[in-house]
């Protein structure tokens, strides 16, 4: 008769065949048993057998499991993925290899999916409309410098159409211009055109998809050493949105007693008003593959500007009291196989993998919805896909998806307010649906690729409720421009450790810095050289950056003003700028207050 223990093992190693061979990693028998198993079993710990392998180290299991296609993009029970635990490791040649596989699944993903959202956009109405972003911040120094701009966009068939003025921050100053970016898909090939007005150029890139899929391999996605090591020295950050507890209220107008909910016109349509509550940005920072001069170093560069964030930070710290006699570095707590795989069994805060050591770092914010149920567009047939298309390439398109994707009440979003980031908000409004008469100055394409407004209003409004339809000429460039056919972008991965907020707050502080000085006013900041800082001012135009160390500035203060102030007194005298500014907005708001008290106490008294 088997003793428990046998059994137990028994009953485990049946359950789950493949992790009990990663445990022990028995690669060969591996190879063998993964062709009638199931490669995406999850463990009573979250795991599948690639998460376990990752976490206990097993280097050869890990190949074994990556080369019969596990899903490297799978989030474990913590909601960690692959290539974060591999980075917890420490092990280069692990992250090396998963990284690998995790960029192939990326980029061969990435272009499948294309034929799926041509077929979408294809068979949604066409339609024109106007996307108006506009950039604030509850921190008044970086609202001094918050852009604005107005996409637009038109649509019809497989052809796209994007017009926008805001192109991104660059020589510390955001950089405005005319493009046009025009993307026109077919079955199997795609075409994009950018088009830039002031140069008179367009640069084309031709797509065969089904070629590009093939020339997607897993040897085109070796990672450079240098990304390997920069994802070794820095923290392993996970943000995200927490909306388990989302709430959508209907907004309140009026006073005391005579509240009702609220309702406006935006664009000319009624819409309902309501706030977003119980939502979260959360960041989870992890740190134990650090050295311990990494770690300080880290550690003194955010403490700068945590105030201002107004997070709330909880640290959680390696379990070194637990470690036990037969531990391992994959295991330092000694937990057995028989503990691991019984579901049963309380770990008691235990668990493989090197010790965790986590900050978490969550913001609440509010957003903002005007909902109309009386406009022609559908968000998900119509709007949603260009929005997946878009965030392709722009982060803030990206936020945007990932807020739409929620479950909206009923109607179209004709205006949204979300948090783009820490400090700075967006607010989105939909707008001109189906009116394309909107005037060109004279340098702009106006024969060939914008219609004028006598044109377009004809051709979509002219015969009543028929279906509107775009003029083709929209999705043509101008003869007389200078073409450069098969333009490709170089598909060189920006790993980048700094957050994009971080690096946008600390850009407002210096510009203030130098506005508030008596010297004369600069509008860009230059380094000793003369030249800006383009490490930052590339990770803000590309949005490349996640969130992590915070870039160290002080030794690219401008060399005419003369001073050699430390970060700290900078921030102390910005935040002495910020408070003022908070002060006055804080004084005329309660004045205001006083004044409408004071009208309506008169108004009560009256007979």
């Amino acid at each position: 008769m088997l003793s428990a223990t046998a059994a137990s093992v028994e009953d485990f190693s049946l359950r789950f065949p493949l992790h009990t061979l990663v445990w022990e990693n028995d690669y060969r028998k591996l190879e063998k048993e993964i062709q009638t198993s199931n490669i995406e079993e999850v463990d009573p710990r979250g795991r599948t057998p690639l998460h376990l392998a990752v976490s206990l180290g097993h280097l050869e299991s890990v190949r074994v499991l990556l080369r019969h296609g596990a899903d490297v993009s799978k989030e474990n029970g913590k909601n960690w993925t692959v290539l974060q635990e591999a980075v917890s490791t420490g092990d280069p040649e692990m992250v090396q290899l998963v990284l690998q596989r995790r960029d192939y699944l990326k980029a061969s993903t990435a272009l499948g999916g294309v034929p799926e959202l041509l077929c979408k956009i294809r068979e949604s109405p066409d339609f024109y409309m106007e996307m108006k972003w506009e950039f604030t911040s509850w921190i008044p120094l970086v609202s001094r410098v918050c852009p604005s701009d107005v996409c637009r966009i038109w649509k019809s068939g497989a052809c796209l159409r994007v017009d926008t003025t805001l192109l991104g921050f660059e020589n510390m100053t955001w950089i405005r211009g005319r493009r046009s970016y025009i993307f026109r898909g077919e079955d199997n090939c795609t075409e994009l055109m950018e088009v830039n007005h002031e140069d008179e150029v367009v640069d084309t890139e031709r797509f065969d998809l089904s070629r590009e899929i093939e020339d997607v391999t897993l040897d085109s996605m070796q990672p450079a050493e240098q990304e390997v090591a920069k994802r070794l020295t820095t923290p392993i950050v996970n943000t995200y949105l927490d909306t388990k507890d989302i709430a959508f209220e209907r907004s309140k107008s009026g006073i005391w007693g005579w509240r009702s909910d609220r309702t406006e016109v935006v664009n000319g349509f009624e819409a309902k008003v309501f706030s977003v509550n119980n939502v979260n940005v959360v960041i989870r920072t992890r740190t134990e593959h650090l050295t311990d001069e990494e770690k300080a170093r880290i550690k003194s560069e955010r403490n700068v500007l945590e105030s201002l964030l107004g997070t709330v930070e909880q640290q959680i710290g390696a379990q070194g009291d637990m470690t036990m006699e037969f531990a391992t570095a994959t295991n330092p707590t000694a937990i057995t196989p028989e503990e691991y795989f019984n579901p049963n069994f309380d770990l008691q805060g235990r668990d493989i993998g090197r010790p965790i050591e986590l900050t978490i770092r969550t913001q609440k914010f509010k957003g903002t919805l005007w909902m109309s149920e009386e406009h022609p567009l559908s968000l998900v047939e119509q709007v949603t896909p260009i929005i997946d298309l878009m965030a392709r390439t722009s982060t803030h398109f990206a936020r945007l998806g990932d807020f739409i994707n929620l479950r909206f009440p009923p109607g179209f979003p004709v205006k949204i307010e979300i948090p783009l980031f820490h400090v700075l908000n967006a607010r989105i409004t939909f707008g001109n649906i189906n009116n394309c008469s909107t005037d060109e100055p004279l340098d702009s394409i106006q024969s060939a690729s914008t219609p004028t407004p006598t044109e377009e209003i004809c051709g979509s409004q002219a015969s009543g409720h028929a279906p509107f339809k775009v003029c083709p000429s929209v999705f043509m460039a101008p003869a007389h421009y200078h073409h450069r056919g098969g333009y490709r972008r170089s598909n060189t991965r920006n790993y980048n450790p700094v957050s994009h907020d971080e690096e946008l707050l600390q850009y407002a502080i210096h510009q203030s810095l130098l506005e508030s000085s008596t010297l004369n006013s600069q509008d860009t900041w230059s380094d000793s050289d003369g030249q800006t800082t383009q490490s930052m001012m590339n990770r803000l135009s590309d949005g490349s950056g996640s969130e992590g160390v915070l870039v160290d500035l002080s030794d690219t203060t401008p060399s005419s003003s003369g001073s050699t102030s430390s970060p700290d007194t900078d921030l102390r005298l910005a935040m002495e700028i910020s408070a003022r500014a908070q002060e006055e907005e804080e004084k005329k708001k309660k004045e205001e207050e006083e004044e409408l008290q004071k009208i309506l106490q008169l108004s009560l008294t009256e007979k």
